[in-house]
Parts: structure tokens; C-alpha cells; sequence
């Protein structure tokens, strides 16, 4: 590629990372379509764009570490009850049928934006609940079973992580977002990352351009979410859910 192109997949990246930070997941459903339009083949595609994520995290966390809102309880939670999901996802992949789990996913998902469409008032305003001991391990149980999912498939993980502390946790969009963002983006993509690169092959010469889209992208995203309104939050997500399980159930039509 040249400076030229480099500079396309760096815009690219940014608009990628912003929607995902902004959304509280998302990313692989403009990133990943991107790499492989640009001419990666699906596997590499898939393994470039993993590694490239973790850096949303770094993006995210800065901004979010400002507001002084993170429950570093949660945080801890969510990475260490998915990140060994997020392993064995990626390790066990290859032998499932692509296409099969990615119907299901796409189901899955597109129960995720009806639930919350005809749920009006869901995270709007934190209402705690399942806080205690016993809540934690069924949180942390559907946790590894979303990691897996992480570490197996390219887009949507995040989104099932959102929902889930709004519904589970009884947060508010706009801090489950930013839990997700920090979590999701430092833990499971990291570890995620390591994964790939170690078993995978990545279009290294596109990391670095890739990695400063995904920070800026992230501490874009995660302004713009700290500054929108609940409300806004939700319905973005719902229409980010929506879009993700369409793309997902139609594969390569759309």
C-alpha cells in the first residue's frame, strides 16, 4: 500500500472505532467488510482486524478514566470471567462451520435490538440489582459464554457485553458502554490479539495504521458517549444491533 492509501485506511479506522466506542461495540461490522474490500482474504482480514481492536481499549480508557465513573469491581469481572473465553474461541474456531455460527449469531443479535426496542425504559437510569455474590457468578458464567463468542467470531461480542450489564447489572447505557469499551477493548481484545498472532497470520504492514485509528477512534467515540444522553446511546445501539444481525443472517449481500 502506499501513503496514500495508508492515510484511507486510517480515516477508515477512526470512523470504525468512533461508532463502536460511541455504540458500545460494533467495530468489525465497518472495520472488518473494510480489510477484506481492500483485498485481504477473510482469514487473514479476520486475524489483522483482531489484533488492531485492542487499541479501541487504549483510546477508550483514556477518556473514560477523566470522568471517574469506572467500577473497577465490574472491570475486573468482565475480564476475568471472559478473557479465558475469548482464548478458547479463538483456538477452537476453526472447527466450526463459519456460516452456521454466524446465523445464529445474527439471530441472537437481532433478539438483542428487539429486546431493547419494546424495552422503553431499559438503561435509561441505573437501577442495581445482582450485585451480590451469587448474581456476580451467573453474570461471570455469561460472560465466558459471550468471550467465546469473542474470540470466534468478528463482530457483535460487545454488543451482547452492553446489553447484558444494562439488563444483568441494572446500569445505564452510557456506563455500560464505557465498561464495555474499557473491558471488552483492553482484556478481551488484548488477549484475543495474542491469540491470533500467535496462531494466525496478520497483515502486519497494516497494524500501525490501523492501531492509531483504533485510539483516536476510541477516545473519540468515548467522548461523543460520555457527552450524548442515555436515550441517544440506546437507540444508536438498537440501530447498530439491528444493522450487525442483518449483516450476519444475509452474509455477503449486503
Amino acid at each position: 500500500m502506499d501513503i496514500l492509501e495508508h492515510l484511507i485506511l486510517l480515516v477508515l479506522a477512526i470512523i470504525a472505532n468512533w461508532f463502536s466506542a460511541l455504540a458500545g461495540g460494533g467495530a468489525g461490522l465497518i472495520q472488518l467488510p473494510m480489510l477484506i474490500f481492500l483485498g485481504l482474504p477473510f482469514s487473514l482480514a479476520l486475524a489483522t482486524h483482531k489484533v488492531a481492536t485492542v487499541a479501541l481499549g487504549v483510546g477508550a480508557t483514556g477518556r473514560h478514566l477523566k470522568e471517574g465513573h469506572l467500577q473497577w469491581w465490574l472491570i475486573a469481572l468482565i475480564a476475568g470471567a471472559g478473557i479465558p473465553g475469548v482464548v478458547s474461541g479463538a483456538l477452537f474456531i476453526i472447527g466450526v462451520d463459519d456460516r452456521s455460527a454466524e446465523i445464529a449469531l445474527g439471530i441472537l443479535m437481532l433478539a438483542l435490538s428487539a429486546y431493547s426496542i419494546f424495552k422503553p425504559d431499559l438503561g435509561l437510569d441505573e437501577t442495581p440489582r445482582h450485585r451480590d455474590a451469587s448474581g456476580m457468578v451467573i453474570g461471570g458464567l455469561i460472560l465466558f459464554v459471550i468471550g467465546v463468542m469473542n474470540g470466534a467470531l468478528s463482530a457483535g461480542s460487545g454488543l451482547f457485553v452492553t446489553l447484558w450489564l444494562v439488563y444483568w447489572f441494572g446500569f445505564e447505557y452510557k456506563k455500560a458502554v464505557a465498561h464495555t469499551l474499557v473491558a471488552v477493548g483492553l482484556g478481551w481484545n488484548g488477549s484475543g490479539a495474542l491469540t491470533m498472532g500467535a496462531v494466525a497470520d496478520v497483515q502486519w504492514s497494516w497494524i500501525p495504521a490501523l492501531l492509531l485509528g483504533s485510539v483516536i477512534g476510541g477516545y473519540l467515540g468515548a467522548n461523543s458517549s460520555i457527552k450524548a444522553g442515555n436515550l441517544t446511546i440506546k437507540r444508536l445501539y438498537e440501530g447498530v444491533t439491528l444493522v450487525v444481525a442483518l449483516k450476519l443472517l444475509v452474509g455477503e449481500l449486503l
